[in-house]
């Protein structure tokens, strides 16, 4: 009898020690899950923010906010009614070798900006490269209407304007800011455009002698047909931006000073 009790009593312990033993290891699990997951949670929260500083994206000051939303609506209504009917018009009339003569021509009378800039950063290599692009694509390619400089000689375009010089010896952006007709800009941008313009041939300057143009009308007409001719070659990529985008203010603005940055890097 006394065997019994001592067996029975013996069974009851080790269902106990069992017991015991399968709620430690069952809370030993659940902190390990909790853990883990905490763990998990912290890597997502650090590949997140690695993410985040790969593309570039900060939160960053943006006073001019309501006029560039304004500004961008007015662009926009400008480009949907005005310059993207006319662009299609014209592009209906023109053969697409046509137009990429168009563009390689203006692209090849911008030549002192883009000299003057690589020289300014130095870029000795580059400015003897664009030197030849315009000797070559003048001459052989009938005054830049053809580029057999990159098609025949591999000779890249470098381009380079005043406000890439600026960041590329580190002046800030600045605030963004929407110009009339001409889009998504910045301070530094804007401000730069007054030193490339008395490089630009298609700008009239009375006290100047290589002008290509005797008049302001006459650089009106130039780039008013100049952005007609882009606009004809890469309309749809704005059609595409404005589809994705959910608000185009911020989508813009946030193209703009990534794409920019990018090129004061490169």
């Amino acid at each position: 009898m006394e065997f019994k009790l001592n067996t029975k009593q013996s069974i009851i312990n080790i269902l106990i020690v069992l017991t015991l033993s399968i709620s430690f290891s069952a809370c030993s699990s659940k902190q390990e899950s909790i853990s883990s997951n905490t763990k998990v949670s912290v890597e997502e929260d650090s590949f997140l923010d690695e993410f985040d500083e790969e593309m570039g994206i900060e939160e960053k000051s943006d006073p001019l906010k309501g006029y560039n939303e304004v500004m961008t609506s007015f662009n926009d209504g400008a480009y949907t009614y005005v310059l993207r009917p006319i662009a299609n018009g014209y592009k209906a009339v023109t053969h697409k070798e046509v137009r990429n003569s168009v563009s390689n021509f203006f692209h090849n009378i911008m030549f002192p900006i883009r000299l003057v800039n690589n020289l300014l950063q130095a870029k000795f290599s580059n400015s003897l490269e664009e030197t030849e692009r315009f000797v070559i694509n003048t001459t052989i390619g009938i005054f830049g209407l053809f580029d057999p400089a990159k098609s025949y000689f591999g000779i890249e375009p470098h381009n380079e304007d005043f406000g890439q010089t600026l960041g590329f010896y580190g002046v800030g952006s600045g605030p963004h800011i929407v110009l009339p007709l001409f889009g998504p800009s910045n301070l530094r941008d804007m401000l730069s455009m007054v030193p490339d313009s008395a490089l630009n041939p298609v700008d009239h300057h009375d006290n100047r002698q290589y002008n290509l143009v005797n008049s302001t009308e006459k650089t009106i007409f130039l780039k008013s047909f100049k952005y007609i001719n882009k606009t004809a070659q890469s309309g749809e990529m704005y059609d595409v931006m404005k589809k994705d985008a959910l608000d185009l203010y911020i989508y813009q603005r946030d193209m703009y000073e990534q794409y920019r940055q990018k090129q004061i890097e490169n």
